[in-house]
């Protein structure tokens, strides 16, 4: 097996973080404002209000999570510290799929605004080019990607601040008469209570990008995640709804409808001229491919976490000088070319997969948390968000979830068709210690020219001796037979390999003859689990995880202990991924 390469990698600022996963979330203000608008009319804006409520109760949701679990890996890390490896499997592939269908509909949208500027731009072809420009920035590094990342949004929000002073000028020499037309106008979709449920359902899609700097806080500084939130949360609830506010009061209805794709460049025209509208434009292209950015540094975050967990293939882990997954990148690259190829650039397609999937995402995450509260309580963390606020923030996402199946039905089913086979590539990889020993015996049962065809037994044999080879370790405090009967379930169900070392580290005087004893009746318990007891003399430590980990080739990820109370000398990150499994 390919050990990973150990770097020390860029730690990336306050300023840069916010900017990688900033650019996405804010991308939101180009179109978000439109579509709510859509389905809320002149209530959008509350609509987009109740958005930023439902962002401010997930701030401290992620922030007690991740303060709890500082892992790359979001959803996913917290769902393997918390349930089994193949829920957290599948809040992985939800992840993955949003990433494809943000990279791939932000691009394209970035290309879509370049063309009202350069008409004779090929879209498709250029959406490929963007693909692969921020594909080369991210194998170049994440200290580098991340300085184009903070040009792109401060030159953002300069921009969206430049948009509102405009208009709030324009309206000061203009009055609100417009406004109030709108504001008098027949209530859209039926009632205000629907207008207003269907408006936050389509509204939810401009958080999109929350979830992200969960996905790489181990490349960020210390303290800089809570403050990414923080600083993501405040962009969308500012800009959001005064943007609505401000169509509402500069354009007819009619018109905002009819210019709903490009609606705040056309504002931006309106309000100050064509120059204003050039720069929103160009604005436009320049954030959206930072969304792009966000989602290669995203996914190359959480696909190295569940490689490294032997979800997808090790060889994945390789990585260049500078320390970057370039596999990784090179084949998220290719899966964005090829969900571009198959939906040919629909953006009711792409947005089916990208609304359901990080919806579905942020709702497994509440539910992470939850599960966090009730069985690793005693874990340190730097906040905590009470039960109650956690249970109403996921029932507003899943009523999101359901309000934007009644908006497009057909979405949701080409979400579903595309996440089938995502998981089933994530139940091969997870069983294929069983798929290989099938292969096995139905080779001994055919004919020698067919046999030939496939794999030959020594080679399968030797394909599952890699696989199940990988050994484990489980660090005992000495815990009774029922503690260590629950491991060895857990190895059982979660665990391709069947090999554990289960390591007690005491004083020389410790007496450990009923360990021993435990230890005799699980091996006889679980025969087809090769067990092997280890005393050393010693302190947990993460000097001793390290030292363990070089001596036996055996990755930290690999390494599991139970939660730790409350008084263990040793925060969660300072033990290099060691996985709490109890």
């Amino acid at each position: 097996m390919s050990k990973p390469v150990t770097s020390q990698h860029h730690k990336l600022s306050q300023l840069q973080a916010t900017s990688i996963c900033g650019n996405d979330i804010s991308s939101s203000c180009l179109y978000v404002s439109a579509l709510t608008i859509a389905y809320a009319g002149q209530f959008a804006w509350i609509s987009l209000l109740v958005v930023g409520l439902v962002l401010f109760l997930f701030r401290k949701i992620y922030g007690e999570v991740v303060g709890a679990l500082p892992l790359n890996g979001g959803a996913y890390n917290v769902l393997l510290n918390t349930t089994t490896k193949q829920t957290a499997s599948f809040a992985a592939c939800l992840t993955i799929l949003s990433y494809m269908a943000t990279a791939v509909i932000s691009a394209y949208e970035a290309m879509h605004y370049l063309h009202d500027i350069v008409p004779a731009l090929p879209v498709i072809a250029a959406t490929v080019m963007v693909l692969a420009i921020f594909m080369i920035l991210s194998i170049i590094g994440i200290g580098e990607s991340a300085n184009v990342a903070v040009f792109i949004f401060i030159l953002h929000l300069v921009s969206l601040t430049l948009l509102v002073i405009t208009c709030v000028l324009f309206l000061a020499n203009n009055g609100l008469s417009i406004f109030k037309q709108n504001w008098h106008m027949p209530v859209r979709s039926g009632g205000i209570v629907t207008a207003l449920f269907l408006g936050f359902s389509a509204a939810m899609l401009g958080i999109s990008g929350f979830e992200s700097s969960a996905n790489f806080v181990e490349e960020q500084k210390k303290g800089v995640f809570r403050k990414t939130l923080r600083n993501m949360w405040a962009v969308v609830t500012f800009f959001n709804p005064v943007i609505a506010i401000l169509a509402l009061a500069i354009l007819p209805m009619g018109i905002i409808n009819e210019h709903k794709e490009s609606l705040l460049s056309f504002i931006a025209q309106t309000a100050g001229g064509s120059w204003l509208g050039y720069l929103i434009s160009i604005d436009a292209v320049l954030v959206l491919g930072g969304a792009v950015l966000t989602s290669y540094v995203g996914v190359s975050g959480l696909t190295e976490r569940i490689a490294l967990d032997r979800v997808l293939p090790n060889s994945l882990l390789q990585k260049n000088k500078r320390g970057v997954n370039y596999r990784i990148i090179i084949g998220f690259f290719i899966l964005c070319l090829s969900i571009l190829a198959v939906t040919r650039g629909d953006l009711g397609s792409l947005a089916g997969v990208y609304t359901f999937s990080f919806l579905a995402v942020m709702a497994l995450f509440g539910i992470g948390n939850l599960l966090l509260k009730t069985k690793r309580r005693k874990l340190p963390r730097p906040e905590r968000a009470t039960v109650i606020s956690v249970v109403i923030a996921i029932l507003f996402v899943v009523a999101a979830f359901l309000g934007n199946m009644k908006l497009n039905i057909v979405s949701f089913y080409v979400f579903i068709k595309y996440l089938i086979p995502a998981i089933a590539i994530i139940v091969i990889m997870l069983n294929r210690a069983v798929i290989i020993k099938w292969l096995i015996y139905s080779l001994r049962h055919i004919s020698d020219p067919l046999r030939k065809t496939f794999f030959g037994n020594l080679r399968l044999h030797r394909l599952l001796v890699s696989v199940v080879s990988q050994e484990l370790v489980f660090f005992t405090r000495g815990d009774n037979v029922s503690v260590l009967n629950s491991v060895m379930i857990y190895v059982q169900e979660n665990e391709v390999t069947k090999k554990i070392k289960i390591v007690h580290l005491a004083n020389k005087d410790s007496n450990n003859d009923h360990l021993k004893v435990d230890i005799e009746v699980l091996d006889r318990a679980y025969p087809e689990i090769d067990i092997d007891f280890i005393e050393i003399e010693g302190t947990f430590s993460p000097e001793i995880i390290d030292e363990l980990s070089k001596k036996w080739a055996i990755p930290k990820n690999f390494m599991f202990i139970g939660s730790p109370s409350d008084k263990f000398p040793y925060h969660i990150s300072e033990l290099g991924g060691v996985r709490l499994i109890m």
